[in-house]
This record gives structure tokens, sequence and C-alpha cells, in this order.
């Protein structure tokens, strides 16, 4: 028995090599790989004594041999195949043990060249990795160091890999190819600066973590990773207390980060079940942290909070007044992290770039049968296209809430309507049929935990346009004095009129924010 071992990921592959040596296996070997296990007094076959042709140019050239390939091909009870090996005189090639040039530690370094990543584009492993795993009835493959023992085991036990074993293993292969070929296909395309969406589209994610279960207690679930867009996102943050995230934890978390990033000052979302449901500002972390929590006291039991500046001991001790599930912010003071610590599941998470946003992102939902793509939306309003439709221009003050409330209104479930007020959300209404309903629950959200006085004054922002003055009509009784809306709808002037006769200055932002 012979295996093929030619490894960039060196864990574990001394201590593997040298008990298949005590089983009697020949070992053959390349390169790095080859050095390491002969320094380690290992009797390892050099790749050109099998090929009987040189290793060359650097080392590109190597293991793309007939006496390779055909080890790895031949199938074992195939009378024609064994024939011909008999006549070239080739020898069977058992295990292969590959894993690939370490393209995506490659890319991931700060500086890396194009001509560097392209050096790192391994040829010769996928072949052999696909050679074998074609091949798995008679060859067993390994990717995974995790995958040494279970093989060991095996020719420990019965003197080979099993069948089911080895079609596990083949089968695994084929994912680490494709996860290989899917990384470089992304890095060229972004190297070219191409932002179309593609005619075929090939994603890879590597998991970082299995849950307890998903969404609810019956379905599976997992989190995984896009490599080399982790910058700014959950996957990027280190967690520094309490229990392990759940699947809706990470949902509404992003959920939570996605409008925080709308922000430069000192603010705190607080998010429940994916939907914002206090949000401040303020001169310091506190006071924002404050002004989320006056805005629903109730809906932020439970909740998610994530913060733009470091948390100090202050706010910590006002946050574990109550339960919250997260809390995530770029830093932390000592004094504030030993306060979490009193609270032993309440999740505590550091993300240093929080306020990063990639421009070229994504959007996917998966639905059945396939997947629809977007580009993210990372824009807000483009001010050039801003117009006062009504009689009255907004007061400098109204402006600045206007611009909060539609910050707020472009991450609340459509159709949505947010109210704000000072640099704090007044109240929100999402994820309604029809708009008027959107308009009226955040009006009552509002009157709920405000008062009337609270709502009084307060602006008002619709993520898309008003098909009808029912809305601007609701406005005017709670005391609402300024709105921003996309327009566009064939009754604007319904709208416009009612504004117009109870001095309620609005404008049109010629762009809407619809989120299903």
């Amino acid at each position: 028995m012979r295996a093929l071992i030619s490894v960039s990921d060196k864990t574990g592959i001394v201590a593997f090599a040298k008990e298949l040596a005590e089983l009697g296996v020949e070992i053959i070997s390349t390169g790095g790989t080859y050095n390491t296990l002969k320094g380690e007094g290992l009797n390892v076959i050099g790749i050109s004594e099998v090929t009987g042709f040189p290793e060359c140019l650097d080392g590109r050239v190597k293991t793309l041999h007939p006496a390779i390939h055909a080890g790895l091909l031949n199938i074992r009870d195939n009378e024609e195949h064994q024939k011909q090996m008999k006549e070239l005189g080739l020898g069977n090639i058992d295990i292969v043990v590959v894993n690939l040039y370490p393209f995506k530690q490659t890319i991931l370094k700060p500086g890396v060249t194009l001509e560097e990543a392209i050096e790192n584009i391994d040829i010769g492993g996928p072949t052999m990795l696909r050679s074998a795993a074609k091949n798995n009835q008679d060859v067993a493959v390994v990717v995974d160091p995790k995958d040494y023992e279970t093989v060991l085991e095996e020719l420990k036990a019965n003197k080979e890999v099993s069948k089911a074993t080895k079609f596990y293993l083949a089968s695994k292969v084929f994912e680490h190819t494709a996860n290989y070929d899917s990384m470089i296909a992304s890095y060229l395309r972004m190297q070219r600066g191409d932002t179309s969406l593609p005619e075929k589209l090939t994603l890879t994610f590597e998991k970082v973590q299995d849950m307890r279960y998903g969404e609810n207690p019956h379905q599976q679930a997992a989190f995984y990773m896009e490599v080399g867009k982790t910058k700014g996102t959950l996957a990027d943050a280190k967690q520094l207390n309490g229990k392990e995230l759940s699947y809706n934890n990470i949902n509404d978390a992003n959920g939570a980060l996605e409008l925080l990033k709308e922000f430069s000052e000192p603010t705190i979302v607080a998010v429940k079940h994916a939907n914002p449901c206090g949000v401040g500002t303020g001169e310091t972390i506190l006071e924002a942290y404050q002004k989320a929590y006056e805005a629903d006291p109730v809906s932020i039991f439970g909740g998610i909070v994530v913060a733009n500046r470091k948390i100090d001991a202050d706010t910590a001790q006002e946050m574990i007044k109550i339960f919250l599930e997260i809390v995530i912010a770029p830093s932390y003071d000592e004094e504030a992290l030993k306060i979490f610590e009193t609270k032993k599941n309440l999740r505590v998470l550091q993300l240093e770039n929080i306020e990063y946003v990639d421009a070229l992102a994504l959007d996917m939902k998966k639905v059945g049968g396939g997947l629809i793509v977007q580009g993210k939306d990372t824009l807000l309003l483009n001010e050039e296209e801003l117009k006062v439709v009504t009689d009255r221009a907004p007061s400098e003050k109204e402006m600045k809430d206007l611009m909060f409330a539609w910050k707020l209104v472009k991450h609340v479930k459509s159709n949505g309507i947010a109210l704000a007020k000072e640099g704090k959300s007044v109240g929100m209404g999402g994820g309604q049929t029809n708009r008027i309903w959107a308009t009226s629950q955040a009006i009552e959200h509002g009157i709920e935990f405000l008062g009337e006085e609270g709502v009084k004054g307060s602006v008002m922002a619709s993520d898309a346009f008003f098909p009808f003055s029912d809305c601007v009509e609701a406005a005017v009784k709670a005391g609402i004095t300024a709105i921003v809306q996309p327009g566009g709808s064939v009754r604007d002037e319904d709208s416009i009129k009612v504004c117009n006769e109870h001095n309620i200055a609005m404008i049109f932002t010629g762009m809407r924010h619809f989120k299903h």
C-alpha cells in the first residue's frame, strides 16, 4: 500500500505519517512536506522517483504526470486497467493526503499583490484530489486533518479503509475544491472591479459554529462566514461574555448593526425581533442609551443593544438594570466589562470596525428553487434631489429630525413609518399591509411610552409614498410638524394640500427604502 502526502497545513501530519509507516504503508511526498517528513526520520520516496521526471518550473510541475494519475485512477477490479498498469510498469497509490496552497490566507494578508495571489493557486493538488475522489471505491483521499484518526483506526482494525468512509472522504474533497475554486473566482472578479451580477453565481462560506437550533427548536442551524468579507460584521466580532449566540440573536443583531452604520454621532440602537424598537443619539453614549431606552422601555426588554462608541461603566450600569440578550460595541472600559460579568448569560461582543460598510456587498435571499440577489441598500438619499413640496420649508431643527427619522425608516420593515424628535425615536410602525396601519401603530406606540406631548412636535418618515392623504391626516391629529417621504404617487397633491392646510412642512427624497 502506498500513500501520497503533500500538505500546506501540516497539523498532525508527522504523527499520521509515522503511524502509516508503522502499518507498512510506503510514503511518497513532495516539496516542503517531503523535507518535513524526512527531517523527522521517515523513509520517504520523492515524487521524482515515482515519475522519473524532475520537479520543474519552481515546483509548478511535479505531480501532473501519468505515473501519479494512473496510480490514482486505475480501477482495481478492472482487468484491462490492471493489464495496462502492468505493461507500463506503474504502481497504485491507495491513500492521498493533500490540502491546497494557502490561497485564502494569501489574499487575506494586507497588501497582497495579484501576482502573489495567483502564485498561490494550486493546480496539481486539486487535480490529484479529484482523481482520487473520482476513484473513491479504491482510493482513500484525505483533505482534513480531523479525518486522520478515522483512517488510522480503520487501517489498524481492517487493514483497509471502508468503502463508506472512502465515499464520505471523497464528498469532502469536492466540497473542499469547490470552495477553493469559488474563492479564486470571487477574488479575480473583485480584482477586475466587476460589480455586475454574473451569469453563474458561485458562493462559498465557511462554518463559524453549529447552533443548538434555528429560528425554532425543531430546525437545524449553523452560522457561516463569507471569506474575506467579515470586516464590520458579526463574523468578525469577539465574544467577551455570555453564552453562545443563537440563530435569532445573529439575525436580529445583524439588523441592529445595519441601522447603526447610518450614524456617525454617538448612537445606540435597540432591536427586538429584527425591528428597531429604540434609537437614540447624544453627546455621550450614556445619553444615547437613555434616549433609546425611553423610546420603548417595554420592547427593549430581552432585546439587542448596539453602540458605535466605547461603553463606559455608567452606561453598563444602566444597561444591566434590565434583561438584555446582547450588547455589541467597538470597545469597553475594564470596569464596564466587570459590570457585565455579573450577568453570566449576557452576551457581550466587541466589534472593532463596527462602522465599516462594504459598498460592494450583495444582499441575498433564498427562495424556493433559487436565490434573489441585489446590491446592498447603502445609499440614504441624494441631497440634490431633496425637494420641499409644501408652502412651508422645514426649520433647521425639523430638518435634523427628518434626517434622523429617514435613517430609521430605511431599516423598518415595509410598510414602514418612523417618528423622531430631538435625536430620539418616538414611535415606529413596520411590517404592515397598508401604510395607514403603520402610521397609526407608530403614533400609538409613541403616545404609550412618551405621552401625547412626547409625540407632539415630532417628525414623520415614510419608506415609500403616501397613496392617500390619510397618513398625513393622522399626523395632523398627533401634532407632527414635518414629514419626509419619497413622493411619486399620482395622489401626491392630496397629501401636499393637507400639509399646507395645517402648516406641516413636507419634503420628497425621490428615493424609497422598501425593506421586506
